[in-house]
């Protein structure tokens, strides 16, 4: 009588343990922008039986083939010289090994070569020519990322003098004349750490953050850069914990906007962190927002986060011309892929 009474005295506690296993909302697939495409690429590799960095790649691949927003993969954002380069990361949360490349030439498929990186070498990252010369040893076809469009975005800013770019500091004047630019013999202070122009919001880059029914995680990032970037610039996205950072006891996030800035804070790693600490997503999205803005209250970015039970949010640094932020969310509780927005703070 004394065993009946006790299994009818846990067995509400009992119950309500199945709902909240039941309930859990995993798995996930959580991306910045609305591309739609690459999340249910993403999920659909996982219900095939795809691990987390199967789906991470394959999504950020749709989005290099369909040029999101012509802001991902070929054909955008030409730099000074007029050519399109990409910068690619994946991190897998479970063993912390990641593959990246920076400054990626003549090869479509960026987040593909990160991946190769990640498992064909001991490294981390590997930029420019000799990232190149990797890909095509690992299969990858080299051509030429310009398009019609990438080139006639170049000619047009050089019909404006060049304007904006991303030169200090020099001569000849860089706010008014095309380079070459040299430092001048005394080099002039202006105690400025950062020329915030307010004008170039258009750095979206997907990020990527998957986690599967049994919590493991992986993330990952592919981009073209900024528009007019100077030569051989690599921004936040390959940089680990920077662009994205994924870890199976905690959770994993992907950061957006200007990488010159989210690189310097480490936002992703952060936000993992804060979630290590016991912060919910949002919070913990905006806890990395807050703490950048403090330095650069106009900077340009966004922050999505997900921990290991399911839950996700995200934030972003409100500016006039940017006070909402959309991202993409597909778990188990949905049947499809849903654009949310969170209003920027």
């Amino acid at each position: 009588m004394e065993r009946r009474w006790n299994l009818l005295l846990f067995a509400p506690l009992l119950l309500s343990a199945a709902r909240v296993r039941g309930s859990r909302p995993l798995p996930l697939v959580l991306n910045t922008w609305p591309f739609k495409n690459a999340t249910e690429a993403a999920w659909r590799t996982l219900a095939a039986g795809g691990s987390t960095l199967d789906a991470v790649e394959r999504g950020c691949a749709v989005c290099e083939r369909e040029q999101c927003d012509g802001t991902v993969g070929f054909g955008g954002s030409p730099d000074e010289f007029g050519e399109t380069t990409l910068d690619a990361m994946i991190m897998d949360g479970t063993t912390m090994n990641v593959g990246a490349v920076g400054d990626l030439r003549r090869i479509k498929n960026a987040i593909g070569v990160a991946r190769k990186v990640l498992e064909h070498t001991t490294h981390t990252l590997l930029a420019g020519e000799s990232a190149t010369k990797f890909a095509e040893n690992m299969g990858f076809v080299s051509e030429d990322l310009s398009t019609n469009i990438s080139q006639a975005l170049h000619s047009d800013w050089l019909a404006q003098n060049c304007q904006p770019n991303y030169w200090r500091n020099v001569i000849p004047d860089a706010s008014k004349y095309c380079g070459p630019y040299q430092p001048p013999s005394i080099l002039k202070q202006d105690g400025c750490t950062y020329k915030e122009t307010g004008d170039n919001y258009g750095h979206d880059t997907i990020g990527m953050v998957v986690i599967n029914k049994m919590g493991r995680t992986a993330a990952g990032t592919s981009t073209n850069g900024i528009k007019f970037k100077i030569h051989g610039r690599i921004g936040d996205s390959p940089i680990p914990g920077a662009g994205a950072y994924a870890d199976d006891t905690a959770g994993a996030a992907a950061a957006t906007g200007n990488g010159d800035i989210l690189m310097r804070f480490l936002p992703s790693y952060q936000a993992v962190e804060y979630m290590r600490r016991g912060e919910n997503p949002t919070i913990a999205c905006q806890k990395v927002i807050s703490r950048i803005h403090k330095y650069f209250p106009k900077f340009f970015g966004a922050v999505i986060c997900a921990n290991v039970t399911g839950s996700y949010g995200a934030a972003c640094n409100k500016l006039p011309t940017f006070t909402q932020f959309s991202f993409m969310v597909y778990n188990s509780q949905k049947n499809q892929p849903t654009e949310e927005k969170v209003d920027c703070i």
